[in-house]
């Protein structure tokens, strides 16, 4: 009887290597350095430190600086598991993207008298938001706690000033925001600094235990 050969089953390719992505760089010093200079411009304005009249400029850094560069920002922290990063920098990335979108289409639409009581109610809104950041900071560092907490102070007397059309709070709230706007800039180059060097080189005063 003629026997049929079977041929042996094919071997089976090894499997490819897994190749994880290497971590992405901290973006944090990126969403702090744009949240940094777009306050710092907006609350010259507001402190009556610059004439008004460079607002549109303010705007234009507003959409792209502290609105599309801290999304990105903080889509990249998202990516690396930070939840509480992420969540600040795209908050107030779409801030500052608000704020551009008032400014330049919607507010012509409101009526005059409702003006201050529009930009009030949006800064009332994100302060609420700010309050909740800071609730959630106390797990970061010291600078980031007192940056946020008076951000949030800042963000209650803007929207009183504007509320209540009363300039002189609104002054105030600028000078505010000139703090938080140094204590970001200090937090941006404290991270990128530990970046560059491998090691801490401005200190931030740790809050979590490990």
């Amino acid at each position: 009887m003629a026997t049929i050969d079977v041929a042996p089953p094919l071997a089976q390719p090894a499997a490819t290597p897994v190749i994880l992505a290497s971590n992405w760089g901290n973006s944090a010093p990126l969403g702090l350095a744009a949240f940094a200079i777009t306050t710092f411009m907006l609350s010259m304005v507001n402190a009556k430190l610059v004439n008004a009249g460079v607002e549109p400029v303010v705007f234009g850094v507003a959409l792209m600086f502290g609105g599309i560069a801290q999304l990105i920002a903080g889509t990249i922290q998202f990516r690396n598991g930070n939840t509480f990063t992420g969540v600040l920098f795209t908050g107030f990335g779409a801030f500052w993207l608000s704020l551009y979108a008032i400014a330049e289409f919607f507010l012509k639409d409101v009526p005059v008298p409702q003006v201050g009581h529009a930009l009030g109610l949006f800064l009332y809104a994100f302060g609420i938001f700010a309050a909740w950041l800071w609730l959630a900071s106390f797990r970061t560092n010291v600078v980031v706690v007192v940056a946020i907490g008076i951000l949030t102070a800042a963000l209650f007397v803007l929207g009183a000033g504007n509320y209540t059309g009363n300039g002189l709070t609104v002054e105030i709230g600028g000078y505010m925001g000139l703090v938080v706007a140094f204590i970001a800039a200090y937090l941006s180059c404290a991270e990128l600094c530990e970046a560059s060097y491998k090691r801490s080189v401005l200190p931030v005063w740790p809050l979590a235990k490990h």
